[in-house]
């Protein structure tokens, strides 16, 4: 499949977790972690974001969210196409610079 007609999507979430015991603080510790181990970058605080290469690949990634999210708070998904993602508005502020360089235009295609 060419660049050209492949769908690049992005799997956006968003999490709000306690962190009021040892324990809770552990956990997201840990779903942080996961998250950079799989491939998210930090949009902004408690927002990750991932390209996937389709919406196979995209479920693939949802599936991984669910067995390792932390049992308690919220933790939220947003599936967009890349198109969607980059008519995103910045009302305040400025993109980083992991967003200015990394996008679908770069992604390495195996």
């Amino acid at each position: 499949m060419s660049i050209q007609t492949r769908r690049f999507m992005r799997l956006i979430v968003f999490f709000d977790l306690p962190v009021t015991t040892p324990e809770k603080k552990r956990a997201y510790i840990e779903f942080r972690r996961f998250l950079l181990k799989d491939g998210f970058v930090m949009l902004q605080w408690s927002v990750y974001t991932r390209i996937t290469n389709n919406y196979d690949d995209t479920k693939k990634h949802m599936r991984r969210l669910e067995r390792n999210a932390p049992p308690e708070g919220s933790v939220r998904c947003l599936e967009v196409t890349e198109k969607q993602f980059t008519s995103m508005a910045i009302l305040v502020g400025q993109m980083s610079q992991q967003e200015k360089y990394v996008n679908s235009n770069q992604m390495t295609l195996l």
